[in-house]
């Protein structure tokens, strides 16, 4: 009884359920991808798998268009979120607060559900369903992941650096470019790695918006595993985490220039 207390007390035995969590759920998986990936139906290894990827120009194709409709779709996140979080950052703590729940509000809504929802107000609309609707869902299902962290950047923002920029002489667009975008990187890389790492590998709301006319590299994955090509799906989708995993170290090296930088300048 005691050891049982003990054991409780300590702070490091709570970190078992995680621990056992991530084994089950994230480590055994992703072994399981890189054993599939690697091996045939017979269990033996081959590289065959990717060698089909890059032997079929229309995987190939496939996956450079989710990384172009990725690209879009953040730097429409981008562009439509960082005012947004601007606006937000500068409003009183009251209405401020009540504007970020506002747009946080949909997230509650389940992705499937919020796509359908776009579906039928395209179709009241009555707009086409294609790649103009895929990139309009993208922007619209992920944009809170851009708003959030740039407008949390944006509050903590130190505004002794604004205060001095204009004291120097500094026009508002001198100020915003020199002192508020540096000092703001950080959200938006951290909205951009949010944005851009689900978008390339979804592939109910390309279904959805482009009636299964536009085929993006989730959905290719998908119906491999769905075809039981566990292999050759185990294979695609250890290519799409090594683009997942690059942008990543990406991210993390930006964050680094920035704090070894100092930000604003």
């Amino acid at each position: 009884m005691n050891k049982l207390c003990l054991f409780f007390s300590s702070r490091k035995s709570w970190t078992l359920p995680y621990l056992i969590f991530s084994v089950i759920f994230v480590i055994v998986p992703l072994l399981l991808i890189v054993v599939y990936a690697f091996t045939d139906e017979a269990g033996n290894l081959t590289m065959d798998n990717f060698s089909k990827f890059f032997a079929h120009p229309e995987a190939v194709n496939t996956f450079i268009y989710s990384i172009g409709i990725a690209i879009l779709t953040t730097i429409g996140c981008v562009v439509l979120g960082y005012p947004a979080a601007w606006i937000l950052s500068q409003s009183s703590s009251g209405y401020s607060k009540t504007l970020v729940m506002l747009f946080i509000l949909p997230m509650w809504v389940n992705i499937l559900i919020r796509t359908l929802a776009t579906v039928a107000l395209f179709d009241f609309a009555r707009l086409p369903l294609g790649e103009g609707a895929l990139i309009f869902g993208m922007v619209y299902n992920f944009i809170p992941f851009m708003i959030y962290p740039v407008y949390d950047t944006l509050r903590k923002m130190d505004k002794s650096y604004i205060e001095a920029a204009q004291d120097l002489g500094a026009s508002p667009a001198q100020v915003f470019w020199k002192v508020v975008l540096p000092l703001s990187m950080p959200g938006i890389i951290s909205g951009v790695m949010m944005v851009f790492m689900p978008t390339i590998s979804t592939f109910a709301i390309a279904e959805l918006l482009t009636m299964n006319n536009i085929k993006l590299f989730g959905t290719t994955i998908q119906e491999n595993i769905n075809n039981s090509l566990w292999n050759y799906g185990a294979a695609l989708s250890l290519i799409m985490l090594f683009l997942i995993a690059a942008t990543s170290v990406f991210n993390t090296d930006e964050r680094e220039e920035n704090q070894k930088g100092g930000g604003a300048w």
